[in-house]
């Protein structure tokens, strides 16, 4: 069997708890079945940049991994993947920041994956690159004469192409993708967008999953990310979800909840949401003492400026929203800024009522998914879902909304909260049987089947002009 090699912009490994994101649980797995490694950078800072490699085995899966400079992670990290392409790439035009020291730094540290990778890597190895961070990383190893199968994944959406030639350097960026034999998304919409870019802006041709440009044809597929559907609902049951569980209830004093759970990101819909309850608090007064809104929003990239706005609007509108509608015993909204692991955060979700997922753009979104799988079959509870998430290509049984719109959010909540059981049961049995049928295993061998399926004598390199981008 090849041996997988994921590469990635950081390396999650496994911890005693198994408290991991389904991605890291997915890959690990595959790691372990495969002998693999997977390389990427520690999180960690160092003076000067030395190339040493980190490496470590927790729970059969092995890590190579390394420190970056301050710059490195400025530039790189801060600068061109999360202050250039994210906002991009989620259709937040006017917040992406073009600058050449992020370009460069960009360009630089997938350099330094590259030469950290490349000795490591064995010619009958299977090449697994993921996300917006290393795009480039394929053309790169290409260059360094690597000649095995390879592919890519990416974990956000793909841009329509009006928006994405704003980019500086887009074609030799979009280029780059056609060093991997298989590229992949999470939607038919994202892909479409690609083909789309491919055939208008560079000339190239598509035949099926099939896309051809310069003479070299790659694999570009649409393939929607899960969750391990029964290990999560298992966790909704445990000791730890159960304690949780009543603790939320008895807090609540019976009072149905609604429950978000989101990094604290622009792109998650979080304001839209706050506005959208407020008017449901102001459409519905009878409901007044009678719900609660509980958001669970994780810090995150607080070093970008656009993130740290969008923590002191929260704060805000949150605050004025308790301040306008709250009593002596009643608080509308709980807004918390911390994360809960695994477990407990399962029976957060199997204690509301409804689940409120409302990303203005999302590539897929696993909440979700988690939410689902969370439930109670007995008694579960009611997605709402934006249908701007990747996931409402999947969940059609959730409660489909547009999360710009205050008033269809309201509604929503309206008929959820009055949704009789038999239609919960049935609306949450159909959701469930997408999310444990297409599942985190079932997405893994989805792509890497397609990649193993590849003639190691074909995956070349690709006569383009990418390694001078």
């Amino acid at each position: 069997m090849s041996r997988l090699i994921v590469i990635s912009n950081r390396v999650s490994r496994p911890t005693k708890n198994g408290n991991q994101g389904g991605l890291a649980v997915a890959l690990s797995q595959a790691l372990r079945e495969s002998r693999g490694i997977w390389v990427g950078w520690s999180g960690e800072v160092t003076e000067n940049f030395t190339g040493q490699i980190g490496f470590a085995e927790d729970d059969g899966v092995k890590t190579a991994t390394i420190d970056l400079e301050e710059q490195d992670v400025d530039e790189y990290y801060n600068g061109y993947a999360n202050k250039t392409l994210w906002p991009l790439f989620h259709f937040r035009i006017d917040l992406a920041e073009y600058a050449r020291d992020f370009e460069g730094g960009y360009n630089r540290v997938n350099q330094r994956f590259a030469d950290t990778a490349c000795p490591l890597i064995e010619p009958e190895d299977v090449i697994w690159v993921h996300d917006y961070h290393m795009i480039p990383l394929g053309q790169m190893l290409r260059d360094r004469g690597l000649e095995n199968r390879m592919g890519f994944f990416l974990h956000i959406p793909w841009p329509p192409t009006r928006l994405l030639v704003s980019l500086p350097h887009h074609t030799k960026l979009v280029q780059t993708l056609f060093a991997y034999d298989v590229v992949g998304f999470h939607t038919e919409e994202w892909l479409e967008s690609f083909r789309h870019y491919v055939e208008r802006e560079m000339g190239g041709t598509v035949d099926g999953d099939y896309v051809t440009l310069g003479g070299r044809t790659i694999q570009a597929v649409a393939c929607p990310i899960g969750i391990n559907a029964r290990e999560y609902a298992d966790a909704a049951t445990s000791d730890t979800a159960k304690e949780m569980f009543e603790q939320v209830r008895r807090s609540l004093q019976e009072r149905p909840m609604i429950v978000g759970v989101d990094r604290l990101d622009y792109s998650k819909g979080l304001e839209e949401r706050f506005n959208g309850y407020a008017r449901f608090l102001k459409d519905h007064p009878e409901q007044h003492r009678n719900v609660v809104l509980t958001q669970i929003a994780p810090p995150s990239r607080g070093e970008v400026e656009s993130y740290q706005q969008i923590r002191a609007t929260l704060d805000a509108i949150a605050g004025r929203i308790n301040g306008e509608y709250s009593d002596v015993d009643w608080t509308p909204i709980r807004y918390v800024n911390q994360g809960y692991p695994r477990d407990k955060l399962a029976g957060i979700y199997r204690a509301a009522r409804i689940g409120l997922v409302t990303p203005l753009r999302d590539g897929m979104n696993l909440v979700a998914k988690e939410y689902v799988a969370a439930q109670d079959p007995e008694d579960p509870g009611v997605l709402v879902l934006s249908r701007f998430a990747g996931a409402a290509v999947q969940l059609k049984d959730a409660l489909l909304i547009n999360p710009y719109s205050p008033e269809e959010m309201s509604d929503a909540i309206t008929r959820a909260l009055a949704m009789p059981l038999d239609e919960r049961k049935r609306r949450w049995r159909a959701m469930m049987d997408c999310v444990e049928q297409q599942d985190i295993r079932w997405w893994r061998e989805c792509f890497t089947g397609r990649l193993m399926a590849v003639e190691r004598n074909k995956a070349k390199r690709p006569e383009t002009e990418a390694a001078a981008w």
